[in-house]
């Protein structure tokens, strides 16, 4: 950065200065200015967002490192939320065996940008039942992408109930149990409100249900009440091909975002070479802040050739413009000389498209 400042000075400033928190919010000041963009709000209104995990490198001798079965290698899984338009939500930095599902809703109250999402896409890893009885409870949309549906359990009202077209979906031996639902009712409508109210957290009360499960009567109400939202939901996803596409290009997204963040984050081969918990959020939330600023530049250099296109009669419209991706590469020069001139200042861009 020609002299401007040294290796030391970022390291210190990074040390004193900046913590998770102070990070989010940078990053949320990102987020809000994106939205405001005209361009961004053609991929989406910001109601929806899809949550998709991606393997980072890590040294094996500390307590984030797992090695991940399928990625293969040793690391941690950065769970990134990614909005409907785009943008880059939350972002989470959990073990390779944690179950991602359970974070699913962190950040649903807390968080303080203006986007503020109800549907909820993600993978198979969302499907469980209880994780459709807390969405039922916060009133959100859950809709994963279901792999092997085959192997899934549709629950019946009750085991007299017959459907002539669909009954071989189901199995006699499976119905739901409403009396232990309406005994238990109120404690499930106090864990509602005691998450709204911020008093625990969404993935915290998860893992509390998911340990000794047999003997957690809590649990087997969720559950329960997650088989019936989940069965209902699969018998839609089975009949509703737009649904089943709508969730792809979702979850597509997200992907595209865990590789457009992992191509910024070059430094050190793209390992997470510090071995301290807090330095390891850290450069999860670095590298979310960071996507988001270039997400921001992309968005704004895009409406600025909208705009030049169409003073120059080029028919841009749209309709084709809904097709276009803030996650541009050719544009972006990762190392070379970096200059900073204070005394030069560039009119901040129009948010609209001028067409």
């Amino acid at each position: 950065m020609e002299g401007l400042v040294s290796a030391h000075g970022l390291s210190f400033v990074n040390r004193r200065h900046f913590d998770t928190q102070r990070l989010e919010k940078a990053s949320t000041d990102l987020q809000n200015c994106i939205n405001t963009f005209e361009l961004a709000k053609l991929w989406g209104d910001g109601a929806a967002v899809a949550v998709d995990g991606t393997k980072f490198n890590m040294y094996e001798q500390n307590l984030m490192a797992e090695p991940h079965i399928r990625y293969g290698g040793w690391g941690g899984i950065g769970l990134n939320y990614v909005a409907d338009n785009y943008i880059a939500w939350l972002c989470h930095f959990i073990t390779c065996g944690t179950w991602e599902g359970i974070y699913l809703f962190d950040g649903y109250f807390s968080n303080e940008s203006d986007i503020k999402p109800h549907t909820f896409y993600s993978d198979t890893q969302g499907q469980s039942a209880p994780i459709f009885a807390l969405a039922y409870l916060l009133g959100a949309d859950l809709k994963p992408r279901i792999r092997k549906i085959k192997k899934l359990v549709f629950y019946k009202p009750a085991k007299e109930e017959y459907y002539q077209h669909i009954e071989a979906l189901f199995d006699n031996k499976n119905a739901i149990d409403w009396e232990l639902l309406q005994t238990h009712w109120f404690d499930l409508i106090k864990v509602g409100l005691s998450i709204r109210a911020g008093r625990i957290v969404p993935s915290s009360l998860l893992k509390k249900l998911g340990t000794y499960s047999r003997k957690n009567r809590l649990y087997h109400v969720f559950r329960e009440l997650g088989r019936v939202m989940r069965t209902e939901f699969l018998l839609r996803y089975i009949q509703d091909i737009e649904m089943r596409e709508e969730i792809t290009a979702a979850t597509n997204k997200a992907e595209s975002y865990n590789w457009f963040s992992k191509w910024l984050f070059f430094g050190d081969g793209g390992i997470i070479s510090t071995n301290d918990r807090t330095e390891q959020e850290k450069c999860l939330k670095y590298n979310h802040l960071v996507t988001n600023a270039v997400i921001l530049q992309n968005v704004a250099d895009l409406t600025k050739v909208v705009a030049e296109l169409t003073k120059e009669g080029y028919p841009v419209t749209k309709e084709t413009l809904r097709f276009t991706s803030p996650y541009m590469l050719d544009n972006i020069n990762r190392l070379g000389t970096y200059s900073l001139d204070m005394n030069v200042f560039e009119s901040f861009p129009d948010y609209t498209l001028l067409l």
